[in-house]
């Protein structure tokens, strides 16, 4: 299966990715294209020390949305791309693009939703409201990609406890080490396994 990764940051969940590739932990799974949302962001510098094919489509350098929303969605036809994977990319797709790759986008989201998501929750935000309501258990959700915030099918979670002396960052740390790296590489493979059914804007894991 041809996967793209989009991003816009570091790129740790990209690595994590491309280190379960590696070790053949992730099978039948290839990252065709990682796509950058900035030019500035080091999962470009992370695709090119494996020899990843990158661009950049930073929203900025278009006239307008639709001419963006076109830029991506022809970047994904020409490489084949089967799945789109976002791992911390902070830009908004366009309707090109999720008609085109209907229930075939997922996206790693620092909580457990429906909380803590929605429009404005991300990079830190999630775990500062997290700690600030002061809830006993956050983590990771992945889900499919439509036009409304966090609202697609969830595929999977996982959880951890919060600890009384966690702060935003450590909080973040352990999520995205404990949860965000666990699970996005298994959704990945669920779905190159052909194991993913939606119905009704639920996803169902087949048995194998």
């Amino acid at each position: 299966m041809n996967i793209a990764v989009l991003v816009s940051g570091g790129g740790t969940n990209l690595q994590a990715i491309i280190d379960q590739i590696e070790s053949q932990t992730l099978h039948n799974v290839t990252i065709s294209s990682v796509i950058s949302s900035s030019h500035n962001a080091y999962a470009l510098e992370r695709a090119k020390q494996h020899g990843i094919p990158s661009l950049i489509i930073a929203k900025k350098d278009y006239p307008d949305f639709d001419s963006y929303d076109t830029a991506m969605l022809e970047a994904l036809s020409d490489k084949g791309i089967e799945l789109v994977v976002l791992a911390g990319f902070l830009s908004l797709l366009g309707p090109k693009v999720l008609t085109a790759f209907s229930n075939r986008i997922i996206n790693v989201h620092p909580s457990l939703i429906p909380a803590f998501c929605g429009h404005g929750m991300y990079g830190i935000k999630p775990h500062e409201a997290a700690l600030m309501k002061g809830v006993r258990i956050s983590g990771a959700t992945i889900h499919f990609v439509n036009e409304k915030y966090d609202e697609g099918p969830i595929l999977l979670q996982r959880s951890i406890e919060v600890r009384e002396d966690d702060t935003p960052q450590s909080l973040q740390q352990r999520i995205m080490l404990q949860c965000e790296q666990v699970i996005l590489p298994e959704a990945i493979q669920l779905i190159a396994d052909q194991r993913v059914l939606i119905e009704n804007n639920r996803a169902h894991i087949l048995q194998a």
